[in-house]
């Protein structure tokens, strides 16, 4: 396959000029729908629509298994001056290996990275993404058709928070973890026996490293394929339902990892991240901190958190680390911070976005619930935004947490 083989800007595409208008303005939400790797059909042959955010880009091209990894055959296309890049490789299906290929306006600097918009990617260390599709027969009508009940501030709710991993490993083969199918049923059968009502997943997303909780997330459309494919994720979730339990994602807004295939540097500047490093790199925990006032980073994690309420029927996400996105000097020292345009220390523009985050949650999805993991004393975490709170509908209480933990560890 050629470069004469991809898409001329003549031929159909996924974006409208709406979309990319919103797309600019930070309100384009459905981000998943638009961005990434999407099979499709142009002049009678089936293949992949590709577009990916890279504005300071002088190149993009589709590298992948079914190129052999040239970076010269399958170009992209930039969208007018949205700063995307569009291209559809026929032939190119379901299952099929590939990154971008950038290549920057700015010193020269060339890399490939994993597609910000994957459904799916390798189990790491490997970091190509995978073209799939996301069809699935959902079998929880009846939750969904009541989970508001069971999702109200009046409800009951008793969280059992774990990890995946972690969960009943297979002594008899080297201790390894469940898979999603392998775990659905004895889960559910447990949580509802223990009297839960509903389950909290530590991070899910794509993380670098299988030895961690997750917390360095990496693919925040993709889930772990460490247990398996989306598919046998929505299974877990599906199953769950089905025994009148809600799920809950861990989901972190708050920073991700510095890993080359990642978001940082993505275009050969600082794209998602804040380019200050005073600003832009979380001291405690080496990563970086996403740039909560460019309007293209609003829309990308707005859509993360509703593509997880939309495609995998998630009914509630505890957003990680509020407390690091409010405070300038979170963990840093005099002189290692920035104030705000008013001399404070409040970050003006992450308080934006989790406003904006939880009226579009609330707005397309008010039968679930958003619950902030802060630490501090904070006024109003669990106020609507109309009347200066942040707007999340629950605020999970921290000190309760450690103090049980400090209990059981009481002889």
């Amino acid at each position: 396959m050629t470069q004469e083989a991809m898409m001329t800007v003549d031929e159909p595409t996924r974006l409208t000029s709406d979309d990319l208008y919103l797309f600019n303005e930070g309100s384009l939400v459905n981000l998943y729908e638009k961005l990434g790797a999407h099979p499709g059909r142009v002049n009678g042959q089936d293949g992949t629509f590709f577009a990916v955010w890279a504005p300071d880009a002088e190149r993009v091209s589709v590298i992948g298994s079914f190129n052999d990894w040239k970076q010269e055959t399958h170009h992209l296309f930039p969208r007018g001056h949205s700063g995307i890049w569009e291209g559809f490789a026929p032939g190119v299906g379901v299952g099929t290996l590939y990154k971008y290929h950038i290549r920057s306006r700015f010193n020269g600097y060339r890399v490939d990275k994993t597609d910000p918009l994957s459904f799916f990617n390798e189990i790491p260390p490997q970091t190509a993404s995978i073209v799939w599709d996301l069809a699935y027969q959902w079998n929880d009508a009846d939750w969904m058709r009541q989970r508001r009940n069971r999702n109200a501030l009046t409800a009951p709710m008793a969280i059992y928070e774990m990890h995946v991993g972690s969960w009943r490993r297979v002594a008899a083969e080297g201790h390894r973890s469940l898979s999603y199918r392998e775990m659905a049923l004895p889960l559910a059968e447990y949580v509802t026996q223990m009297g839960f009502t509903h389950v909290e997943f530590l991070p899910l997303m794509d993380h670098p490293f299988f030895g961690s909780w997750g917390y360095q997330t990496t693919g925040y459309f993709a889930p772990s394929g460490n247990y398996g494919t989306p598919q046998d994720l929505m299974y877990l979730i599906d199953i769950l339902h089905q025994h009148g339990i809600g799920v809950i994602l861990d989901w972190v807004p708050s920073h991700f990892p510095t890993d080359e295939h990642g978001l940082g540097y993505f275009d050969g500047t600082h794209l998602y991240e804040h380019a200050h490093p005073k600003q832009g790199f979380h001291p405690d925990w080496n990563t970086f901190v996403f740039n909560y006032g460019r309007n293209e980073v609003r829309s990308f994690l707005i859509s993360s958190a509703l593509f997880w309420l939309d495609k995998y029927h998630i009914d509630g996400l505890r957003v990680d680390a509020v407390a690091s996105m409010l405070y300038l000097d979170y963990s840093r020292k005099e002189g290692e911070w920035i104030t705000n345009q008013y001399g404070g220390r409040e970050n003006l523009d992450a308080i934006s976005f989790l406003r904006r985050f939880n009226e579009e949650v609330y707005t397309r999805y008010p039968d679930v619930q958003t619950a902030a993991e802060e630490s501090t004393s904070w006024p109003a975490v669990s106020r609507p935004g109309y009347v200066g709170g942040l707007g999340f509908g629950l605020k999970w209480d921290m000190g309760w947490m450690h103090d049980t933990l400090k209990y059981m560890q009481t002889d």
